[in-house]
């Protein structure tokens, strides 16, 4: 009788006392001890806490090394802290790279010798990456804050502390042209073309476009649960998006995959639709750019925030201004001209033999036939 094999991460070994003991070990998590029989009802239960991380929770790198003191040790106690375990994933990874990243040079330093000079000359050091400065004062007002909590300082030297002021337009947002040229080099078929569809016609992060799978599909709408917010939307489906997808091989249960038929990380997926725009000859835009593009164009055909927010998901109408603003000018700016000169839209002019006069005081004239 052949032995059945023990599931992935788990395997057995004599204890001292001759005992064959069953356990999970998985690189970064603390080991478990199975109480139950292997592949009984309740042996299951237990490994799928194990995988869950509730059983076998995951190790905070150097936390039994750390000196008392340093940031080292109040880095390592914010990640066991509730303020960042109830954190979504995709937060969490964000703030842990921004904290190691401060740890590299400050680890080792005592958390109750930095003045708030130190910490200003910190920020200030950073005044080429002033979105990076006020990230990393953001995640350092936070540690204080713990520090404060657990006794290790009894004054806060980033209370009140400003960081950079500066405007800035964020991510790129596709232009039509750029759209047409990134759909001129990738045609109807390829990976590129429906990764732009899915994210252009839903309006949806990279985060949520690499989950996307045929299962989420009812009818005519696309069933989305945004990682980032946790937020459900039902979506309708835009007939060229159901053009793209029906014309794309179905080889996977989710759409997007790598070369080798795994689902992309969303980094993963970032980078490799970097490189797609490299291709089209559009260094300048990116896969979020499109979410603000499919916001544009919703502002442009005249829908209001709680239209907008309705398919991409959006909190607050701020958030949604910040996607929609140069669309909303424009709209605008249309309605301007026409309650003071009579003038059409561009869009419905770009076929009128229309021309400027020479003499600026002199409105447009209709051209001789």
């Amino acid at each position: 009788m052949t032995r059945r094999r023990l599931p992935k991460y788990v395997s057995e070994f004599p204890d001292r006392h001759g005992k064959i003991r069953v356990r999970f070990r998985r690189k970064g998590r603390a080991d478990y001890y199975f109480q139950n029989v292997a592949w009984s009802a309740e042996f299951m239960e237990e490994y799928q806490a194990c995988l869950a991380g509730e059983a076998a929770p995951a190790i905070q790198p150097g936390l039994s090394r750390t000196k008392p003191g340093t940031f080292n040790a109040l880095i390592a106690a914010y990640y066991s802290s509730p303020e960042f375990k109830g954190l979504r994933p995709s937060s969490q990874t964000t703030f842990r790279g921004i904290i190691e990243r401060f740890r590299q040079n400050h680890g080792d330093k005592r958390v109750a010798l930095i003045e708030r000079k130190h910490i200003k000359a910190i920020i200030g050091a950073m005044h080429e990456t002033p979105a990076a400065a006020n990230n990393l004062l953001d995640r350092l007002k936070v540690l204080m804050t713990l520090a404060l909590d657990i006794g290790m300082r009894k004054d806060d030297p980033t209370a009140r502390m400003r960081g950079f002021s500066y405007k800035s337009d964020g991510f790129h947002t596709w232009t039509e042209s750029e759209i047409e040229a990134f759909e001129t080099r990738h045609p109807v078929g390829s990976k590129a073309r429906l990764a732009l569809a899915l994210m252009l016609y839903t309006g949806q992060r990279r985060s949520d476009a690499v989950t996307m799978g045929w299962q989420h599909i009812e009818g005519t709408r696309i069933k989305v649960r945004q990682q980032k917010t946790d937020k459900r939307l039902a979506i309708p489906m835009h007939p060229t998006l159901r053009a793209v997808m029906a014309a794309t091989p179905r080889e996977n249960m989710t759409f997007l995959v790598t070369a080798f038929g795994k689902p992309f990380t969303p980094a993963g997926f970032g980078n490799w639709f970097r490189d797609r725009c490299n291709d089209a000859g559009l260094p300048q835009c990116s896969a979020h750019g499109l979410r603000k593009a499919a916001a544009r164009r919703l502002a442009e055909a005249g829908c209001s925030n709680q239209l907008i927010k309705s398919i991409t998901g959006h909190e607050t109408d701020k958030e949604v201004a910040r996607y929609t603003a140069d669309a909303d000018q424009s709209r605008l700016a249309d309605q301007a001209m026409a309650a003071a000169y009579g003038m059409k839209p561009e869009q419905e002019l770009s076929n009128q033999p229309w021309r400027l006069d020479n003499s600026a005081s002199k409105p447009l004239k209709r051209k001789d036939k």
